[in-house]
């Protein structure tokens, strides 16, 4: 999982509703002759443009389903929208998540929709094909740029990456000294030898002149606040290569590996697509079915290109191992509405898994069991709970506490990573067991959205860092059925249920589900269970990357995808009890 993604928006950057513009094409009706594919805007915010791509794709009724995209913040990162419909003359879509909808009307002449995007605040918004937007062109300028930033005694190293392609130049900036990877960087531009961008994250402004040769630059690093200081950066690379991922699988594989699709028959329209990994030679073989972590997730848990799931299917396989992932409803290419559905409904796609692959003869039925990440830790043992035909348990990073206690614990370990002081965490040490016990002891969405629009004043918003008008924005985050269903989740209600073997590993510097206190819930949780190994492996963030700080920056730079010592210990304990 990305880090239990939604339980601590009010700290994480949120796409905040801005004006929207697109450039205008040529009149042509034949574009929305088929509404299938891709729909571009560009987000034009105070710090730069940002590009927002929408994909619709045709279902076998005839429907449309819609993921949105913000290629600058993140991307490869679909968002599933919980309604979409799009035609000839109109676009509707609604993001549950993020409290935010759209309708646009078409315009033939400017052949674009336009709208209204709604977040808290109403805006103007247009999408376009791809191909109908302008797209920036800076020459000669492709390549890893680094520098240095000196301010007295403090250094800080930059690494400036330009990559020109089809969508045109992008730029991304890395801040290595702060660990902090992929900034987006706008405004891009170069006149002669003159050389400028922004990065809007830190609302800093660059200003700088080329050298002769073309492979160095030196200017002004301006953010508002702090004195200029002077930043040069040499080019050290010709052209961006993608990041190092050197446990990617790659065939040809010594097992078979089989596309497949399951319908989940207690819930209507759901039908999950994934990858079922099968061991060379004679079966019945054990198997693992994998439950990826919070946040809409693909079969292979990708996150910054690293495919944990992919890597972990692999190594099993290869270990006598069947090994069942597959894509998280509404996502990807399985159906159903992800941004209505809570953990107990992913409990029932789990319980699909199982039911499909008891019907395999490749199976030994009388050994599946389930590897849950993150809150597939939490998701995995209310399904062995209830289920007898589950014969092991693997829970990585699972939770052990409450719902409030995890988004507490793991909201002031990432406030304390970032360097907030010691007065700011006393401040949110109080204020986000108000936020989560608000929503919790709500008695439904209404009564949560009240509760919560009086506790966020304008003075408890400046506390949290964030603008008035993002009130309603952060209301509607805290108030999803989600939200609320973990907020109200404390594992000892089914731990004390669950009899099968149960290994339970989380990383010493995990900084979203902390190893102690969840390792010690969940240790006191299946005390009455005579098979439970609990480790707590040193070194080793969230992803299970051996890891120098934890952080969530930090993933995308390592380029170990999942530490081989991990993967031996899940395998290899799964071996002693089920492998012959």
């Amino acid at each position: 999982m990305h880090a239990f993604r939604h339980i601590s928006p009010w700290l994480t950057g949120l796409l905040i509703a801005l004006v929207m513009t697109i450039t205008q094409a040529s009149a042509d009706d034949s574009a929305t002759a088929t509404p299938s594919g891709d729909w571009l805007g560009v987000l034009a915010t105070p710090g730069g443009e940002l590009r927002l791509l929408v994909t619709a794709s045709e279902q076998a009724d005839g429907s449309y389903r819609g993921e949105l995209e913000s290629l600058d913040q993140a991307p490869g990162q679909k968002i599933p929208m919980s309604e979409f419909a799009i035609d000839a003359d109109t676009m509707r879509f609604a993001i549950a998540a993020m409290g935010a909808s759209y309708s646009g009307q078409w315009n033939a002449q400017t052949q674009r929709y336009e709208g209204e995007f709604s977040q808290g605040m109403a805006f103007p918004l247009a999408f376009a094909r791809p191909e109908a937007v302008e797209i920036s062109v800076v020459e000669g300028m492709d390549g890893v740029w680094e520098g240095m930033l000196t301010r007295g005694e403090t250094e800080l190293a930059f690494t400036l990456n330009v990559e020109t392609g089809e969508d045109g130049t992008q730029v991304t900036l890395d801040s290595v000294t702060q660990a902090a990877y992929g900034i987006p960087v706008t405004d891009f531009a170069r006149d002669g030898e003159m050389i400028g961008f922004r990065v809007p994250a830190a609302n800093v402004t660059y200003r700088g002149r080329l050298s002769a040769d073309g492979d160095a630059m030196s200017g002004q690093w301006n953010r508002p606040g702090f004195p200029d200081a002077e930043v040069g950066f040499q080019r050290t690379a010709a052209v961006v290569t993608g990041p190092n991922r050197p446990q990617e699988p790659t065939g040809p594989f010594p097992y078979t590996v089989e596309t497949v699709r399951f319908d989940n028959s207690e819930a209507e329209g759901v039908t999950l697509a994934g990858t079922l990994t099968i061991p060379a030679g004679d079966g019945p073989f054990p198997a693992a079915i994998l439950i990826s972590g919070s946040g809409p997730q693909d079969r292979d848990e990708t996150v910054w290109t690293h495919r944990p799931f992919a890597v972990l299917a692999d190594h099993l396989t290869r270990n006598g191992i069947a090994v069942l992932r597959y894509d998280d409803r509404g996502f990807a290419e399985s159906t159903g509405d992800f941004a209505a559905s809570t953990s107990l409904d992913f409990a029932s796609d789990t319980e699909a898994a199982l039911a499909w692959l008891e019907a395999r003869p490749e199976i030994d039925t009388s050994a599946i069991g389930l590897i849950g990440h993150s809150e597939g830790g939490l998701i995995a043992p209310i399904v062995a709970a209830a289920n007898d035909a589950i014969a092991f348990l693997v829970l990585l990073a699972g939770p052990g506490t409450t719902g409030e206690q995890i988004i507490l614990d793991q909201s002031l370990a990432a406030a304390r990573a970032g360097g907030r002081s010691e007065e700011e965490l006393d401040v949110l040490a109080r204020l986000i067991p108000q936020i989560t016990g608000t929503v919790s002891a709500a008695a439904d969405e209404e009564a949560a959205r009240s509760a919560l629009n009086a506790l966020f004043t304008d003075e408890t918003l400046a506390l949290l860092g964030a603008a008035p008008a993002q009130r309603e924005l952060l209301v509607s985050q805290n108030v999803r059925a989600w939200q609320r269903t973990f907020l109200q989740h404390d594992p000892a209600d089914y731990l004390s249920r669950v009899d099968q073997p149960v290994l339970a590993v989380n990383g010493s510097l995990d900084l979203q589900v902390l190893p102690g206190p969840n390792l010690a819930g969940l240790e006191a949780g299946l005390s009455g269970n005579p098979d439970v190994t609990v480790l707590e492996l040193e070194g080793l963030n969230h992803m299970f990357q051996t890891a120098q700080t934890g952080t969530i920056a930090e993933y995308a730079e390592i380029e170990e995808t999942f530490a081989p010592h991990a993967l031996d210990l899940i395998s290899g304990w799964i071996a002693v009890r089920f492998v012959n």
